[in-house]
């Protein structure tokens, strides 16, 4: 690329990426059974207030044995530099799974009432700061992603290095079924059918089971009322949690979306969701169906009570129809339309990126930069009522009923929030991939370097490029599109630029 290496700068930082492990893999990621049945009370002393009643999972652990902790990610060792530390948990109880009241239409108004009964023993993966006066005061419970056939925690990844520099604690949920027994995921590259935990270490996971998915979100909010309570164990030890935002991205988004509509409104166990990546669908009720997550233009419930923050790219909005789905801001519903930015991309895969087979270039755009500061945003919003400003929508529009992303004159996308690097670009970053390409490689994008002669147009000198790049990241960050925190890192990486 004309101009600098922008992923090495990045992979120093953060050198453990679920995704790029799961890919080395042969995988891509995209993403005592009872429980108590009388009202738990979810207070925890000095803690969040909010109303949460309902079954909670019952915890036990932490767990050891085995290979120990299967996630990909970062290594105790890793986590400990940071000042981080991880452990497990197993999470029971009796989960139900629910059938439609009426109608499930395309408003999110959806109601829904139990079906069947059944039990379930999965795992959750908790990491908080060592240091409990680090912490601030808010817990982020990830839908893990299992589109690969096994959990992953690619908000994890996304999110950082600002989660754990702000010292926010994380808990990775096993909700659905192949991430713990295993199974097919929507994406398999090179490889046969996962086993799930079970098949990644029999001697640790064996007594774990799950009923299907049909019941994943019942156990979502088990374990979300679980980790709320201070039932010993309490895998969050002596922090004092105020808030509980969910979040997932791309199937796990799917879902999360039925969830805000059909089981958020009477479970209440969560303050606030990043919805990240969603289509234009929402998972059934009736369990996983990622075809029905990307078609179906279901908007999130328009008398959602708690902050929902949700971020899209151009593929989720063109390749995987949010676009059929968009709808107007309101109190609680906030989008964030990321210009230049891809389902998945170099950031996510690391150095697993050439390995993909993809035809040319990847998309290299910092959208990581905005993911973190919508966690900043979504986590303001909760803690004070204020919602971020609204953002500008990308511009798309209808080409034979399909959405396209349209562009300038350079090839980049016109509208949408957006870093210095869409304003004062180097290259063309795009979230629809070369044609002819592969299932896989079309979740990442692609990124067309600008000619050395385009370069020398837009830009007479080096020192020219700089200022106008600080000038738009400075208005980035005014806008809170990006962290003050992350402005030098940035800058830096426009210093290499070679022009």
């Amino acid at each position: 690329m004309p101009g600098g290496d922008w992923g090495e700068a990045r992979m120093t930082r953060v050198r453990w990426t679920g995704f790029a492990v799961v890919i080395s893999a042969g995988l891509l990621a995209l993403s005592a059974c009872s429980s108590s049945s009388h009202a738990t009370s979810t207070t925890r002393p000095g803690g969040s207030t909010r109303a949460a009643t309902g079954s909670a999972a019952t915890l036990t652990g932490p767990v050891t044995g085995g290979k120990g902790i299967s996630l990909e990610g970062p290594t105790a060792a890793e986590l400990a530099q940071q000042g981080y530390t991880d452990s497990e948990y197993f999470a029971s109880g009796t989960a139900h799974s629910y059938k439609p009241v009426g109608t499930l239409g395309n408003d999110g108004h959806w109601r829904v009432t139990p079906d069947a009964a059944a039990p379930y023993r999965t795992r959750i993966v908790v990491r908080t700061p060592q240091d409990p006066k680090r912490f601030n005061g808010t817990v982020l419970v990830e839908w893990l992603n299992v589109t690969a056939g096994i959990d992953a925690a690619p908000d994890f990844t996304y999110m950082n290095p600002e989660l754990m520099r702000s010292g926010y604690a994380w808990v990775g949920v096993s909700v659905q079924q192949v991430g713990v027994t295993g199974g097919e995921g929507v994406i398999a590259v090179g490889g046969a059918p996962s086993g799930g935990l079970h098949g990644a270490d029999p001697a640790r996971y064996a007594s774990l089971q799950h009923p299907g998915d049909v019941y994943a979100d019942d156990i979502y909010s088990q374990v979300g009322r679980a980790i709320r309570s201070s039932q010993s164990p309490d895998p969050l030890g002596s922090l004092r949690p105020q808030r509980f935002l969910a979040v997932g991205e791309s199937q796990s988004a799917f879902e999360l979306t039925t969830y805000i509509n059909a089981f958020q409104p009477t479970a209440h166990v969560y303050d606030g969701f990043f919805v990240h990546s969603r289509g234009g669908g929402a998972t059934p009720i009736t369990g996983g169906n990622i075809t029905a997550g990307i078609n179906g233009a279901v908007r999130i419930r328009d008398d959602i009570d708690v902050p929902v923050l949700l971020l899209e790219t151009e593929t989720d909005e063109a390749t995987f129809r949010y676009f059929d789905a968009r709808q107007p801001d309101t109190d609680h519903i906030r989008l964030w339309d990321v210009a230049g930015g891809s389902h998945a991309d170099t950031y996510i895969v690391g150095g697993s990126a050439a390995g993909l087979g993809c035809t040319g270039q990847i998309n290299d755009a910092p959208t990581h930069y905005v993911v973190a500061a919508a966690l900043h945003q979504l986590n303001q919003w909760v803690r004070s009522g204020t919602p971020p400003p609204s953002a500008p929508r990308m511009k798309l529009v209808l080409v034979h009923g399909d959405p396209v992303v349209q562009r300038d004159a350079l090839g980049v996308a016109i509208g949408g929030v957006r870093t210095a690097a869409i304003n004062v670009p180097i290259a063309a970053y795009s979230g629809i991939p070369p044609a002819g390409s592969s299932v896989v490689c079309s979740f990442f994008g692609s990124t067309h370097p600008f000619s050395a002669a385009t370069l020398a147009r837009l830009y007479p000198s080096k020192s020219a490029y700089v200022a106008a790049f600080t000038k738009a990241t400075d208005a980035a960050i005014a806008r809170g599109w990006v962290l003050p925190a992350d402005r030098a890192e940035i800058l830096a990486q426009a210093a290499s630029v070679k022009i």
